[in-house]
């Protein structure tokens, strides 16, 4: 179900300038690495997958805020 609401564009540019913290693309950074050398444990498994599928949604919550804006992803 698709639905239109009015917004202020101030609030589509900040959803347009949302990611990760810092910190926490520091430490999805860190765990892809240790993915990509065999050493995750399944704690930092799941807690990679979390990051990634938060990763994702924002990239596309961001997204359709461009698209909004008319504007290409940086």
């Amino acid at each position: 179900m698709s639905s239109t609401i009015d917004a202020p564009l101030e609030w589509v540019e900040t959803v347009g300038n949302l990611r990760l913290p810092p910190r926490a693309d520091q430490r999805l950074q860190t765990l892809m690495d240790r993915n990509n050398e065999g050493l995750l444990t399944e704690t930092e498994r799941a807690e990679l997958e979390s990051l990634v599928e938060l990763s994702e949604r924002l990239s596309l919550v961001r997204a359709e805020a461009l698209h909004l804006l008319g504007r290409p992803p940086k």
